[in-house]
């Protein structure tokens, strides 16, 4: 266990800090496109691009970082009523879809519109647009990381909570 919560908090900063930077990053960006645009009057259409590209990524990248310390958004109208084992089971099928659902969805899916656009370049950047959609498998393969840890913390628990 001790391993697995060396990688989770490796995970954790290396997220935090990717999304810090990728934040400071649509800042500025964002600041020279204003500039450019209403004081020189010379809109850059490579910083649009690039800032839309940017946001994505770390909007994705944060969702897994969320995912990852449990603090994602859930409605909890049936776990309130339960406790005990029964929330722990409920709270265990939840992860568990959530890691089918990202690696189903967000890691394959991911990978297979990856491949499909690989030959398209983005309009200003001239990058395939593939390599703009490798967050979208990225993310799936962390939010499937991140969920296998909190299943391995919830059954800890559960196992733990019932000796």
């Amino acid at each position: 266990m001790k391993c697995i919560k060396r990688i989770r908090n490796i995970l954790d900063k290396t997220l935090s800090v990717a999304c810090s930077v990728m934040f400071a990053a649509i800042v500025c960006i964002g600041t020279y496109q204003i500039v450019t645009r209403y004081i020189f009057n010379s809109p850059s259409t490579v910083s649009e691009e690039l800032l839309t590209y940017t946001f994505a990524w770390m909007a994705l990248l944060v969702s897994a970082l969320v995912f990852g310390k449990r603090e994602h958004l859930r409605v909890s109208v049936f776990a309130d009523r339960l406790q005990g084992k029964e929330r722990t089971w409920l709270e265990l099928f939840i992860e568990t879809m959530v890691v089918a659902v990202a690696l189903v969805v967000l890691l394959y899916g991911g990978l297979t519109i990856m491949e499909l656009t690989m030959s398209q370049k983005t309009a200003s950047l001239g990058i395939p647009m593939g390599a703009v959609y490798a967050v979208v498998p990225l993310t799936g393969l962390l939010i499937g990381i991140y969920g296998v840890f909190n299943i391995m913390d919830l059954w800890k628990e559960n196992m733990q909570g019932s000796r």
